[in-house]
């Protein structure tokens, strides 16, 4: 069933939140549950759509789990999984699913996942990948529209990523763990949440180095033990809702953060003129300061995210001036331009780079969700736009966002959610 969101405009967000549980983390983390013949606690995982998609896809490899939304504890046993086909339906409805790939092939030897293709954002091709698999041992295959990894064994490798890929460098971690020798992986993503799960391969008895580094040295082990592991902050819905305050001249305090995994996002923010009191695991923004027009450039971590690129896109609306915002990872991540300009913004693209003109009001309208993150920019364009604008398509916010209009209600704004 297809809903929509019913946003008023004009209301100052005031109070507080909590962010939930990085999603991005807790689906690798997810995968690698079945790394551990017993399995894995994970706390703090977020009930988003992504999520559930993850854990059918391990039902269907024959694992079991208790999730108790309320408090964000899954607990799995993944004593009975066997390396069956990850059919195409879940590689559809959530591309991390080849996550799955590194862990079965580690674990089992052999996996079978239904090779997935672009998406509404840009071509994201696993290659990368696969050329890392076969250096550690692996014969790979495409038949009838499955990957087909096997492998006697798998033997450590020097691994070297001619492009920083965070999937692939997770996919990779998981499938070395067990690996006869030591594996090299190097220009490694650095991500906040390729360095969560790291340390929980650690705690599971993994011997990982060169945490948070580019260059990850891995030795082979026999096993891996099951352990409680807590899953990061999302710093994605923490800067969605940095935006969020500083856009509605609001006054929000952020809790259940790490300010650090932000510092790039945030300076940019505070460029801006959005004032920001960073605490040890808090935000307190202000918005009530004048927007000023600010240059970003997306890149891999600690560069600024392109998860928040679209975000901060709805901020320079509200700056006097104009502002260019370069995307660099995605090459079809500027769905959202069209939509914003349907409310009356003045953007103009440029090849990568969109030229916005801030300052002009908005005006409620109706508006078609692409992506995760494009939703997430409409519906903030949407609680300062004079009027009701209506965001079609939220599943795509569902993916990512743990009651995402719920928190925004709490702090004072006029959102509702309606059948479409």
């Amino acid at each position: 069933m297809l809903e929509k969101f019913v946003i008023k405009g004009g209301k100052s967000l005031k109070g507080k939140v909590r962010i939930s549980g990085a999603k991005n983390s807790a689906l690798p983390l997810l995968a690698a549950s079945i790394l551990s013949e017993n399995g894995l606690t994970l706390e703090n995982v977020p009930d988003v759509a992504d999520v559930r998609t993850m854990l059918k896809a391990l039902e269907l490899l024959g694992v079991k789990y208790n999730f108790k939304k309320e408090n964000g504890i899954i607990d799995i046993d993944s004593s009975n999984v066997k390396p069956c086909e990850i059919p195409y339906d879940i590689i559809r409805r959530m591309r991390a699913s080849v996550l799955l790939m590194g862990p079965l092939l580690a674990r089992f030897k052999k996996a079978y996942v239904y090779t997935p293709g672009g998406c509404a954002i840009g071509a994201r091709p696993i290659d990368l990948h696969i050329e890392a698999f076969k250096k550690l041992g692996a014969d790979y295959k495409v038949k009838e529209g499955y990957s087909i990894l096997k492998a006697k064994k798998l033997k450590g490798n020097f691994i070297y990523f001619d492009k920083v890929t965070v999937t692939g460098t997770e996919n990779v971690i998981m499938a070395s763990v067990f690996a006869a020798g030591e594996t090299i992986i190097e220009n490694a993503a650095i991500e906040p949440e390729v360095v969560d799960l790291c340390n929980c391969l650690l705690k599971m008895g993994a011997k990982i180095e060169g945490i948070g580094t580019k260059s990850l040295r891995i030795k082979g082990v026999e096993s891996l033990k099951k352990i409680n592991h807590t899953v990061i902050p999302d710093r994605i819905e923490a800067g969605t809702f940095v935006i969020a305050a500083a856009v509605t001249k609001g006054r929000v305090e952020i809790e259940s953060v790490i300010p650090s995994h932000l510092d790039t996002f945030l300076s940019k923010v505070k460029d801006a003129g959005v004032n920001v009191e960073v605490k040890e695991d808090s935000l307190i923004v202000d918005g009530g300061s004048t927007i000023n027009p600010v240059d970003i450039e997306t890149s891999p971590y600690p560069g600024f995210p392109t998860d928040l690129q679209a975000q901060f896109m709805v901020l320079m609306l509200k700056a006097k001036g104009v502002s260019h915002i370069k995307e660099n990872i995605f090459e079809n991540r500027f769905q959202h331009v069209q939509e914003l300009v349907r409310l009356g913004a003045d953007i103009k693209l440029d090849g990568n780079t969109a030229i916005v003109k801030g300052g002009k009001p908005l005006t409620g309208a109706d508006v078609m969700a692409t992506d995760l993150r494009a939703s997430a920019s409409l519906v903030l364009a949407g609680l300062f736009a004079k009027g009701v604008t209506r965001v079609h398509r939220i599943y795509h916010l569902d993916r990512g966002y743990e009651k995402f209009e719920e928190k925004l209600i709490k702090l004072g704004a006029s959102i509702k959610r309606e059948k479409d």
